[in-house]
């Protein structure tokens, strides 16, 4: 029996959040277009929330949901709640009413923080209709709830502090709900302190980050808030993407640093705007979510510059691996297919369906232990086991290995495709379809077809003012990967459909 050693106990995330903000009270933690917060006030309006929570009877061990926008009170009142024991869950922003339900009862939330001038009628429906809230406080004035903001300034001054224990459950990390209910991932302060370890170890931000916010901070672009805040940076909130707005917030506030899924990369190389944007303060630009196709990744480091950076990881353990830039300037297609080289304190095996170790070279599922991963699925014991069988997360990503121990993700184990007895991986039809000068994106998945069991299909998005047929494009795919891979149907769209986090759902593709 391992013994626990008080000594070696890690800080919470509240503690270490609390921690930065003291150390630069001048500095500015939050800016926006038109405003701006430093870090003594931010310290000072987390002490006043956690006495509003208090007052209103909140304890330890409550859950806090929070349906909100790229707004700071919405990473201060999750730090509020961690500090004070409690524990948060995240609406997605797009999520549909019948989700966002399912997660408020699912995970017992007595409290919602609703960000009140972007969800104003959703806010409103949840609390009507949501059985379990107890109060539910908007972040601002509102024909709903209790205004937080005006709550926070009447309760006075109260002083910041961190009741919180190592060990508790602090974040409900519910998945996007593509392919049935919501799961909500469980994590207490070690893994989340493992998140912000990885990511000042591994990931190369800036010596002083001035990080651009432009995609959700309820999800992975707010993982780099506190390492962000912990070096004495400044985040800047962008709340709706456009391309054209990440353009001027660039040049203007001379940021040095964002996190873009590949869609919202591939909107920025097609604006016009951007060969007139100054972007040399941009030292580094992370991408995830997805893979990006070579062909992008190259007119990336063509037009905006050598920044690129890309990371993996999932809702169950974050991050993974990381592919830094000096790996992208190698210029190395085959390290420029990878998904990078296991982050500091990631172990990593290739296993086959049985839990064995696959040969070298072969493909396998990508397994991984570290501190970083979840406890496990809330309420969901046999998906947990499942997960966490053998010891080991099982991510559902098949990958490969190089003789480097760089790893290449080959495709989801469940998007693959058994074409007439054999796999196709969606991911290697996509770059070749990719590779294609006309092609801006693509999305490669399987129908049921009777003679094939499933039909290789794409649907793709050309680039503008090109025209090149669908027919075409089968071709080029049978040239370059033989005729199993080539699609069976291709649709050439107008845009694809994305899940919550900026993913392609293909979920939604396979029922059109």
């Amino acid at each position: 029996m391992s013994v626990e050693y008080p000594q070696q106990q890690p800080p919470t995330v509240g503690a270490t959040a609390l921690n930065a903000l003291r150390r630069h009270p001048g500095r500015v933690a939050f800016s926006w277009d038109g405003g701006e917060l430093r870090y003594g006030a931010a310290l000072e309006l987390i002490g006043r929330i956690q006495g509003v929570f208090a007052a209103q009877g909140l304890r330890r061990g409550d859950r806090v949901a929070i349906l909100s926008g790229n707004k700071a009170e919405s990473w201060l009142s999750a730090v509020a709640a961690w500090a004070s024991g409690m524990v948060i869950t995240y609406l997605h922003q797009l999520g549909a009413l019948a989700d966002h339900l399912y997660q408020l009862q699912d995970s017992g939330a007595s409290t919602l923080v609703v960000d009140q001038t972007k969800f104003t009628a959703r806010g409103a429906e949840l609390a009507e209709q949501a059985t379990g809230l107890r109060v539910v406080f908007t972040m601002g004035p509102a024909d709903f709830g209790r205004d937080l903001r005006a709550a926070a300034e009447a309760i006075g001054c109260q002083r910041a502090r961190d009741v919180a224990v190592p060990g508790d459950l602090l974040w409900l990390n519910y998945t996007g709900g593509t392919t049935g209910r919501p799961k909500g991932v469980q994590y207490r302060h070690r893994s989340v302190l493992g998140h912000t370890r990885a990511v000042l170890t591994d990931f190369e931000l800036p010596h002083r980050p001035r990080y651009l916010a432009a995609a959700p901070i309820t999800h992975v672009a707010g993982t780099k808030i506190l390492p962000v805040l912990t070096r004495g940076g400044t985040v800047h909130l962008l709340d709706r993407f456009t391309p054209r707005q990440v353009l001027e917030v660039i040049q203007r506030e001379r940021i040095n640093t964002t996190l873009l899924v590949p869609t919202m990369i591939y909107a920025i190389l097609e604006d016009s705007a951007l060969d007139r944007t100054d972007l040399s303060s941009l030292e580094l630009l992370l991408y995830g979510a997805s893979s990006m196709s070579q062909q992008r990744l190259r007119e990336g480091h063509e037009r905006i510059g050598r920044v690129f950076a890309q990371l993996y990881g999932q809702s169950e353990c974050y991050p993974i691996s990381y592919l830094s830039r000096d790996d992208h300037r190698e210029g190395n297609p085959a390290l420029l297919a990878s998904c990078g080289f296991p982050v500091h304190g990631v172990q990593v095996a290739l296993l086959d369906q049985d839990g064995h170790a696959v040969p070298e070279g072969e493909p396998g599922e990508i397994c991984v232990r570290s501190q970083s991963a979840m406890d496990g699925y809330w309420n969901l014991p046999e998906l947990t086991a499942e997960a966490l069988r053998g010891g080991w997360l099982h991510t559902g990503d098949v990958g490969r290995r190089d003789e480097r121990g760089y790893l290449t993700i080959v495709d989801r184990k469940k998007d693959m495709i058994i074409s007439g007895g054999f796999n196709v991986f969606p991911r290697e039809v996509e770059d070749a379809l990719t590779a294609h000068p006309a092609v801006s994106s693509a999305a490669v998945y399987g129908k049921p077809d009777d003679r094939w069991g499933e039909a290789v299909t794409a649907a793709v998005i050309l680039r503008p003012g090109v025209t090149v047929t669908a027919a075409e494009l089968i071709a080029h795919v049978r040239e370059l990967k033989g005729p199993v891979q080539a699609p069976k149907q291709l649709h050439i769209v107008d845009e694809l459909p994305t899940t919550t986090l900026g993913k392609v759902d293909k979920v939604r593709l396979r029922n059109l």
